[in-house]
């Protein structure tokens, strides 16, 4: 893209001039229709040093109302930032619906220096594109629009610059090391910065390159591609994103009404002998865990009143409680509602070494969400393949994610409700809106079976707990847990 650039013919003075004062009202007239539309828009600039990214950024949101913008930078991952997934620091800055978000580099920085450094192999640098071409297009999908600028300009230019700021003392900070190496080797930085653009550039979220030499001109050129932009993602609002095929291989479950539930029993002495030896058992599990840094999500769902609490329970009794933590999930708060639904499950992830176990998951975008009408048709039937692509980035990253369906009958669950209420102890456990659910329980099982058939992938499969008897489940959940993260420290062969 780079090397077949083709520049744009600056206008003469005062048609400059005109146009340029166009794109600012336009811009500052369009905040409002993105906040009444609820519209997030990402605005990325990438390029060279020196080329004039900072300047033209701090031009554009002149335009803009500070209170509709965020400015964010992202520095060279720390440790703490390498303990999560790639794209974990990047989605957690993602804007909130009405909002803009302004980044002076996003991920290409740090794709490209790993690149140039020989610190991703082919197939790593294969795999991060494939995670940003994803990731763009899951956020286009979901309403959002990306914005990505290149701002290119020669290695004379680039030169003369950097020696500019360098001479003088109080610009001098703004030159580092990464700068002065991309000058000199700027033919092989062109071909790595060529490559990315190429194998990231999208018709939903496609590359702009400015010429940026003028400085004044390159703003023009930003103000109306992005002008552009967001018109056509206002006339665009509302139509369907398509739903696309799943591409990973899956794992056949049986329908609910096909789980067999009789005769999944223990009795006490059974029970408390496989618990005391299983808890055991995962505690040594959990060091091996945090030495070889793997990264461990248990996600439950099930029916209410099926027992889920009581399960979490005997698998954090075996754990350190430095080492996990349990993440009740609720209905989202504004500021969650506000972003793409599985944001606030990215900002939730454990770091390396650590269990965060789920009490409710993302996976109400296709239960709670479909049923009760909370978000579209649409919306719910894009959320399988999102979801599979979230769960295999995870694995991918080489955490081990577990998800259960705690499993009971229609029968059990209302002994359990009456149980409930007439328990002062239990009685907080039972609301109105369980019994709301419950006399939807056909409309729930048909959508939990097109669930757990669409999402039970080969890398995150579902495992289906029958809790008629919840001392059973308990234990299966625990043999499970161990099964999945012997497998995952026997595969990793770190001392």
């Amino acid at each position: 893209m780079l090397k077949d650039f083709v520049k744009l013919e600056k206008p003469e003075e005062e048609e400059f001039a005109k146009r340029l004062e166009e794109e600012r009202s336009k811009l500052f007239a369009a905040q409002m229709k993105i906040k009444d539309a609820g519209l997030p828009v990402m605005v990325i600039f990438e390029g060279w040093g020196a080329a004039g990214k900072g300047s033209v950024l701090g031009k554009v949101i002149k335009n803009i109302d500070p209170r509709f913008f965020r400015v964010k930078t992202f520095p060279k991952p720390s440790k703490e930032d390498l303990r999560y997934p790639f794209l974990y620091r990047y989605i957690k800055e993602i804007p909130e619906k009405g909002k803009f978000a302004f980044y002076d580099t996003y991920w290409m920085e740090e794709i490209t220096d790993e690149r140039m450094e020989d610190l991703l192999s082919d197939k790593e640098y294969e795999e991060r594109i494939d995670s940003i071409n994803k990731t763009e297009r899951t956020l286009v999908d979901n309403g959002y629009l990306v914005m990505k600028f290149f701002f290119q300009i020669g290695k004379k230019e680039q030169k003369e610059r950097l020696e500019k700021l360098l001479d003088d003392k109080d610009t001098k900070w703004r030159v580092d090391k990464g700068d002065l190496y991309e000058n000199k080797h700027y033919d092989d930085c062109l071909e790595v910065y060529d490559q990315y653009l190429k194998d990231t550039n999208n018709p939903t979220a496609p590359w702009y390159i400015i010429d940026s030499k003028d400085k004044k001109f390159a703003e023009l050129q930003v103000l109306e591609f992005l002008n552009q932009g967001i018109e056509t993602a206002l006339k665009n609002k509302n139509l369907a994103s398509p739903i696309l095929q799943n591409v990973f291989p899956l794992k056949k479950t049986p329908l609910l009404k096909e789980v067999d539930l009789k005769d999944k029993t223990l009795t006490d002495e059974e029970y408390e002998e496989k618990l005391d030896k299983l808890q055991d058992e995962l505690r040594e599990l959990h060091n091996k865990l945090y030495r070889k840094k793997i990264p461990v999500i248990i996600a439950y769902e099930g029916w209410d009143a099926a027992g889920k609490g009581g399960n979490i329970k005997r698998i954090t009794g075996a754990l350190d409680p430095r080492g996990y933590e349990v993440l009740p999930i609720a209905s989202p708060e504004p500021h969650e509602k506000a972003r793409h639904f599985l944001w606030r499950f990215w900002t939730r992830l454990p770091r390396t070494g650590h269990i965060a176990i789920f009490d409710r998951t993302w996976y109400g975008r296709v239960m709670v969400e479909r049923i009760e009408g909370f978000c579209s048709e649409n919306d719910w039937q894009r959320a399988y393949n999102e979801i599979n692509e979230f769960e295999k980035e995870l694995t991918d990253w080489g955490a081990v994610v577990i998800k259960f369906w705690v499993q009971i009958d229609k029968k059990t669950q209302l002994k359990r409700f009456k149980e409930r209420q007439a328990n002062p102890e239990k009685q907080w456990k039972i609301t109105d809106e369980d019994w709301r659910n419950r006399e939807k329980w056909d409309k729930y099982e048909t959508a939990i079976d097109e669930m757990i058939k669409k999402t039970s992938t080969e890398f995150a499969p579902w495992y289906i707990l029958e809790s008629v008897d919840k001392k059973y489940a308990r234990i299966k959940a625990l043999e499970i847990v161990i099964d999945r993260i012997k497998e995952a420290c026997d595969k990793d062969k770190k001392d």
